[in-house]
């Protein structure tokens, strides 16, 4: 029997395909890629935004209509947010959400037998436990993604996800360390701890964040350690300093803006000002040599004016992002913001991200230009044509070296000689 995945979304929702796709292969069926025949395919959705959603629509359309006799399987936070929406969609055989993973390859093997469709979304409720998963390998060689929260909190005006993904919870620091010490076994260096909303890791367990990434440093063969996106406000300057005393602590940091004005940051419901992020941002500077911060930035909230996005526009520039996602405010119901008045016309809101990606890539290519002339280790991944290799530095900078022998998973030092517009050029130095 063969199955296929296809994820939508987050490293999150990459993490818990991975999970799902090892429950299946444990119970004998064949992983393959979504481009090939199967028998089953799995569907695992994002519902950040509007595109998620249709994204989702259309590839369920699209797997039917290669292969009828397929059985479809809806899962993830399309259905858990908006489940009558998704019992409504003909081509899914099975729905379920973002809970009971365990539950699908039974189900799955009861749809091919009865041919019945299969729903079943259990809804979140306070007090649910952290589902315990745990992932053996990854597509990548090197690094390895490990899920390590889940649920949101915060309760922005724009977002779904708290009813998406339900309260915070976390993985048991045994668990933790167990999963980090088999995936280091198993030959991966690099550790990149991911959740929901990675700030609130152990809020329920008396911990934090950085005692997470403590963990993680103390499991022998994890080289690197790097965070997934995180809410900045929730970052102390004692996190920031003990972090800075771990070694294997990588200097990249994705710190989520979402605007760089503080009016619109307050509709937004979000839980900073511009000056705390700034002062936030600066501590890392300060503790992390060469040091990248990343981000996120919406356009296009509702009741952005033309001197709010300026505002947001100069703040950005400011900041000097090493990289930023930039994307446009997309109307979710269930919303406070979807309800909101001023909300701007999609003309405009195309104008704002054309002028924050301009601003944005000119900050992405100054950065790349500040690492000419210095010497970091790259953890080479990637083996490109004529003798090329390519991995990431300590900052997650991309770096393209040539050498005589393959150096995929090695760790090697490199002098950055040449910036490209979102890569380096390098030699190493060994």
């Amino acid at each position: 029997m063969r199955i296929a995945f296809y994820t939508l979304g987050c490293k999150v929702n990459q993490y818990e395909s991975q999970i799902l796709s090892q429950l299946f292969a444990a119970d004998g069926y064949d992983i393959v890629s979504h481009t090939d025949a199967a028998d089953v395919y799995v569907i695992n959705s994002c519902t950040v935004t509007a595109t998620g959603d249709k994204k989702t629509r259309q590839m369920l359309r699209h797997f039917k209509s290669q292969n009828p006799a397929a059985k479809l399987v809806l899962t993830g936070c399309f259905p858990q947010a908006f489940p009558g929406l998704a019992q409504q969609l003909p081509e899914a055989d099975i729905i379920t959400g973002a809970r009971g993973r365990a539950k699908l390859v039974r189900q799955v093997a009861q749809c091919l037998a009865s041919g019945e469709k299969i729903v079943d979304i259990q809804p979140h409720e306070a007090g649910e436990a952290f589902e315990d998963c745990r992932a053996e390998r990854f597509l990548e060689r090197t690094r390895a993604f490990v899920k390590i929260e889940d649920g949101c909190e915060r309760y922005c005006s724009y977002c779904i996800i708290p009813t998406a993904r339900g309260p915070v919870r976390s993985k048991q620091p045994d668990q933790l360390w167990e999963e980090l010490s088999q995936l280091a076994a198993a030959g991966y260096q690099e550790a990149v701890l991911v959740g929901i909303n990675l700030s609130c890791y152990g809020k329920e367990l008396g911990l934090r964040l950085i005692d997470a990434i403590e963990i993680a440093a103390s499991v022998p063969g994890i080289r690197r350690i790097r965070l997934g996106s995180l809410e900045p406000e929730l970052l102390t300057d004692e996190d920031i300093a003990r972090m800075a005393a771990i070694p294997q602590m990588c200097p990249q940091f994705h710190l989520s803006l979402q605007s760089g004005c503080d009016a619109t940051l307050k509709r937004m419901n979000r839980h900073y000002d511009t000056a705390e992020y700034a002062r936030i941002a600066g501590s890392l500077r300060r503790h992390f040599d060469n040091c990248a911060i990343t981000t996120d930035i919406m356009v296009g909230f509702p009741g952005e004016t033309d001197e709010e996005f300026a505002d947001s526009l100069a703040f950005a520039a400011q900041m000097g992002f090493a990289k930023a996602h930039v994307f446009a405010y997309s109307r979710r119901p269930g919303t406070r913001a979807d309800r909101m008045p001023g909300q701007v016309p999609k003309h405009i809101k195309e104008q704002r991200s054309a002028a924050m990606i301009f601003s944005t890539r000119r900050s992405r290519a100054a950065f790349l230009q500040s690492q000419m002339g210095k010497t970091v280790h790259v953890l080479f991944e990637t083996a490109l044509p004529d003798g090329m290799y390519e991995g990431y530095a300590e900052n997650y900078t991309p770096v393209r070296a040539a050498f005589g022998k393959d150096v995929c998973g090695q760790a090697l030092p490199v002098k950055i000689i040449c910036a490209y517009t979102d890569w380096c050029l390098g030699e190493i130095q060994a």
